[in-house]
């Protein structure tokens, strides 16, 4: 009986969005295509697996201590899975190096190989996910200074290249089995707290050591380079060695992609709008997207303007294959299998809400110049029944239809979750 509920009110939503000269099915298509990736450090507070450091040796810090955190590896995947059960479409698992699985045996970062990820990219081929892969330049005795790639300390910077380069194998590998591009994203956290002196001799060192880990060609069947900037951090207020800026002249120049953060610019700036002026010049782009309040970039993704925005941008321009897509941040403070849902869901809304525009009107109507024409069909569309597209959507690729979900993460969380420690 609901789903005939469903399946009418779609109907009916198919004919209104033709009025626009929408089609409806053609959207729902090409949404298919669109492949999130799901971060996996949000399941375990960004705490991976090999013990090594701590938040004051420059690591992240989730805050809350909602209960159910993922132990280990067998049930971070676990909770993954579940959390893919309740999102339509075919997606990605993101991984940081810290999620190696080592048999309890003491691996640096800098000796990391693909076996270490094996049972990963196998559980992957198993489930039908793509995987993307990131080095983990915190969290560890030798990012304690602040300064890991940009270190003045040859020693310090030498181990940590040595793990790009041990990372960028392992990505290439992950996505040779899969049959499937690996994203291989380097981020670091240098910075100073204080207004710093020098600000050259930092970027000058990041860039050589960004030339000798990317110094191996590697096939961009299996492994594509990214590289992600920020505007500050805690504790780098003043002076970030990766800005926006230096990364930008960096991939264009060695053509790797650029990750655009959303938690890492300016509140004020619009990330969706350096979209199509980056496209200009690159060959394609990372996207993670997370959501900023104040100084905090690590909010679970709502259904906001700035990801409608960044929505409406990738599907007006025809970036589908150039702009990928992934998910950044980590809320202890709810059930984290919710936070990935609502997040990716989001996500997907804001796709398909972008998809469901009338562009082709609205281009007629910019291109003659009317544009009280334009702004009062904008403020139109925002009325349309995108709701019964979503429900259908999700009835059609077999997921719960609008808070069912939340009923199966509370179980998941009542059998599963409270018997974590």
């Amino acid at each position: 009986m609901k789903a005939a509920r469903i399946e009418k009110a779609y109907k009916m939503a198919v004919d209104r969005y033709g009025e626009q000269g929408v089609n409806v099915k053609a959207a729902l298509e090409r949404l298919r295509r669109f492949s999130i990736s799901l971060h996996c450090w949000q399941g375990d507070d960004v705490r991976g697996f090999e013990n090594t450091g701590s938040a004051s040796d420059g690591g992240l810090v989730a805050t809350g201590n909602y209960p159910g955190r993922a132990r280990n590896a067998e049930e971070l995947r676990r909770d993954i899975e579940q959390a893919l059960r309740l999102v339509p479409g075919k997606h990605r698992v993101n991984l940081h190096a810290i999620y190696a699985e080592t048999e309890r045996r003491k691996v640096d970062r800098n000796e990391l190989e693909y076996a270490h990820f094996e049972r990963w990219t196998a559980w992957a081929k198993k489930i039908g996910v793509g995987v993307d892969f990131n080095p983990s330049f915190f969290a560890h005795p030798k990012a304690a200074s602040g300064f890991t790639l940009s270190s003045p300390d040859k020693a310090v910077r030498k181990f940590w290249i040595e793990h790009g380069i041990a990372c960028r194998r392992i990505g290439e590998r992950i996505g040779r089995e899969l049959g499937s591009p690996c994203v291989t994203n380097v981020w670091i956290p240098d910075g100073w707290k204080d207004v710093p002196v020098d600000r050259k001799g930092p970027r000058e060192r990041l860039e050589q050591s960004l030339d000798e880990i990317f110094a191996r060609e590697a096939n961009p069947r299996h492994n594509l380079d990214s590289v992600e900037s920020k505007l500050f951090g805690i504790g780098t207020e003043s002076y970030v060695v990766g800005s926006h800026e230096f990364y930008m002249g960096y991939a264009m120049r060695n053509g790797k992609l650029l990750c655009l953060d959303t938690g890492h610019f300016h509140p004020t700036e619009s990330v969706a709008d350096k979209i199509a002026s980056l496209l200009v010049f690159l060959n394609g782009i990372l996207l993670h997207v997370s959501r900023g309040i104040r100084w905090d970039s690590d909010h679970v993704v709502v259904l906001s303007d700035e990801i409608r925005s960044l929505a409406e941008e990738i599907t007006r321009g025809g970036y589908d294959e150039r702009v990928r897509i992934g998910l950044d941040y980590f809320d202890a403070s709810i059930n984290r299998i919710a936070a990935w849902v609502i997040g990716m869901r989001a996500m997907l809304k804001a796709l398909l809400a972008a998809l469901l525009d009338p562009v082709a009107e609205l281009r007629r109507l910019e291109e003659r110049g009317d544009l009280t024409g334009r702004l009062a069909l904008l403020e139109e569309a925002k009325n349309m029944p995108i709701s019964a597209v979503w429900d259908y959507w999700c009835l059609e690729n077999d997921v719960p239809v609008g808070m069912e979900w939340l009923a199966e993460v509370r179980n998941y969380e009542k059998k599963v979750l409270s018997k974590r420690g």
